[in-house]
């Protein structure tokens, strides 16, 4: 996925090539962002917070993000992008 930070509200903006785009109102600095990343795709896709974890790209806008329990497929079903 590709992140935005700094954006005026919290939303996923669809696809941009093969990733998500996400904005997040929260600066990029102190894991602000990736925890507002986190919370948004937990809200999205109807799992706990504690269930999405920032596998790599944790201090770049390009990451990589888990759903336990949820397949990638099942995850981009429920984020409504195919």
């Amino acid at each position: 996925m590709k992140v935005v930070p700094g954006a005026s509200r919290d939303q996923i903006a669809g696809m941009l090539g093969e990733r998500v785009k996400i904005r997040v109102a929260a600066a990029a600095e102190g894991g602000k962002a990736n925890d507002s990343v986190r919370r948004l795709i937990a809200r999205a896709v109807g799992v706990p917070i504690r269930s999405v974890t920032i596998i790599a790209g944790q201090t770049r806008p390009e990451k990589t993000v888990e759903v336990e329990g949820i397949s990638p497929v099942e995850v981009r079903h429920r984020l409504k992008l195919g």
